[in-house]
């Protein structure tokens, strides 16, 4: 099952949970062709697509005997997998896809072909994202767990140009100097208080010593 979509009112991405709720091939669906290079096997299948009721032909890879090569091969269908920050959109975006899950796929093809539907459809989604969010996005990060579980997380600002911040920081600097401006009052009226006092005893001091 791959990604399907954006909920274009929230921003919210749906995502497939769990590769175990895949469902099970059809005839149409299942491999057409396989071919062996040593211990690897390219399958030509047919993947579903991030538009419902779409699919597309494909080769898959399986049964690596590591997973740094597993990897190298899904990097170069799919440039922006576990390679840190890339661009999507416009968009600074990061594809993480599990070791552990990886050691997973590298040997079925089930779950291989699950993993390469998902990969493959992160563009579109990244797209439907940008497209529908009212504001503008500052960052796109998807996580595929050691037990295929896909998530999201999106960020974002309705002030693109920084005007809405630049007035709240300087809304707050002047409330800072509000506050600022009535302690330095309230020092200067409690010192000018401690004057008068010490005056006050003085004068009563001398009044004193005049009268003995």
């Amino acid at each position: 099952m791959a990604i399907t979509g954006i909920n274009n009112s929230s921003c919210t991405s749906y995502y497939a949970s769990n590769y175990k709720n895949t469902v099970k091939k059809t005839d149409s669906e299942k491999d057409s062709t396989n071919t062996k290079d040593g211990n690897v096997t390219t399958s030509t299948v047919e993947l579903k697509t991030s538009r419902p009721g779409v699919t597309k032909t494909e080769q898959i890879k399986t049964g690596y005997s590591n997973v740094n090569d597993y990897s190298k091969y899904l990097q170069g269908k799919y440039h922006y997998m576990n390679t840190g920050t890339t661009s999507m959109q416009g968009v600074p975006t990061t594809v993480s896809v599990s070791s552990a899950f990886l050691q997973k796929c590298m040997n079925d093809p089930e779950k291989a072909k699950y993993l390469e539907e998902n990969l493959a459809a992160i563009p579109d989604c990244a797209k439907s994202a940008v497209n529908g969010c009212l504001g503008t996005l500052t960052n796109l990060s998807y996580m595929i767990d050691e037990n295929g579980n896909i998530s999201v997380a999106i960020s974002g600002t309705n002030d693109p140009d920084g005007k809405i911040a630049k007035e709240n920081a300087e809304r707050k600097a002047k409330e800072n100097r509000e506050k600022e401006e009535k302690v330095k009052e309230k020092r200067a009226a409690k010192k000018s208080r401690g004057r008068k006092s010490c005056k006050e005893t003085c004068r009563k001091i001398g009044r004193k010593k005049g009268n003995g």
